[in-house]
């Protein structure tokens, strides 16, 4: 599997457990939420360009691979599983 494709798999389960958190933590402040998502990108972010630095040609699509998905996910099943744990 190349680099850019596995960063971006990583960066979408990433997204899911970052949603996980939100709700272990019982956030419902979109603010907050917001937060543990940018927090747990940056961190991870940190992570993937120590481990990714020798095999990509330029660190900064390590930043830019996944970004959306990594959004969309975690928006998505942060929505889901709120509600379904608000109205069950």
């Amino acid at each position: 599997m190349e680099p850019l494709s596995l960063i971006y798999w990583i960066k979408l389960c990433l997204g899911v457990l970052a949603a996980f958190i939100c709700i272990l933590l019982g956030v419902n402040n979109i603010i907050t939420g917001a937060m543990i998502g940018f927090i747990t990108y940056i961190v991870s972010d940190k992570v993937l360009k120590q481990l990714f630095i020798d095999k990509v040609e330029n660190p900064s699509d390590v930043t830019k691979t996944g970004i959306g998905i990594y959004i969309i996910t975690f928006v998505f099943v942060w929505a889901l599983l709120y509600t379904i744990i608000r109205f069950s």
